[in-house]
């Protein structure tokens, strides 16, 4: 059951990031501007009290059944509610699943664990210098094809989140890129992406792989420049949908 006085706390959640991302759908949102800065500061607040027994979510054990198309995917995610300025559910993560690196197009995001655990790979993208891509040397070789398909990246870090820990932020320009694994069991997340996705209106996922090679470049004890290869959906990562059982919200 959801703690006393809690039952609203995603619907004060919802509020707060409609506030925070209202104008995110039709103007660039000013990343150091005073009330952005602000009322993304409240809702990182709400957001690090949240805990899975106020969505009536219970944490999930360790399911020994094979991942199977389409009866159990590796990740589910349970809709909570979208706007045209964000989207908000939660994503539930079977053990020893992954969901991979993939971007955000002009898009911020956060990320609340709410049981278990995750580890996180964040990642910028850079701009590709000229020709870069076509000098660079990796084993095994990129094929000619793929050339048009590199691109050059900034590892920001990597770390592990609980249901203890503050949220995970992307903006559109720092850690924009992110890979998701589960680590030592089931986990699960909720998730705001301001706007959401929109393949229409060019905010659609893509995927990529990292790619190693001799010009990986150590910038500081925990980045590094790195090459990535956009990529199709890998065939064993899809996402299946089961019903949301928290309170309502409302907007």
């Amino acid at each position: 059951m959801p703690r006393e006085n809690m039952a609203s706390l995603i619907q004060k959640i919802a509020r707060q990031a409609s506030t925070t991302f209202k104008n995110c759908g039709s103007s660039p949102i000013g990343e150091n501007s005073k009330g952005f800065l602000e009322n993304q500061a409240k809702l990182r607040n709400l957001l690090h009290e949240i805990r899975a027994e106020d969505l009536n979510i219970a944490p999930r054990k360790l399911d020994p059944s094979p991942i199977s198309v389409p009866h159990n995917p590796p990740v589910t995610y349970m809709h909570i509610c979208e706007t045209g300025a964000f989207s908000m559910g939660v994503f539930l993560l079977k053990g020893g699943s992954s969901i991979p690196l993939h971007d955000h197009p002009e898009m911020n995001g956060m990320l609340k664990v709410l049981y278990g655990k995750v580890s996180i790979s964040c990642f910028d993208k850079l701009d590709n210098p000229p020709d870069a891509a076509s000098e660079a040397q990796f084993n095994p070789p990129v094929l000619p094809y793929q050339k048009d398909a590199l691109r050059r990246s900034l590892l920001r870090s990597v770390g592990e989140y609980t249901e203890h820990s503050g949220p995970c932020v992307l903006t559109p320009k720092k850690d924009n890129l992110h890979q998701i694994n589960a680590v030592d069991g089931p986990a699960a997340f909720l998730d705001i992406l301001a706007p959401p996705y929109d393949q229409d209106d060019g905010r659609d996922c893509h995927y990529y792989k990292v790619l190693e090679n001799g010009d990986v470049k150590l910038e500081t004890g925990e980045q590094k420049e790195m090459w990535l290869l956009e990529i199709p959906q890998p065939t064993d990562f899809w996402c299946g949908a089961e019903p949301y059982p928290g309170p309502q919200v409302t907007l």
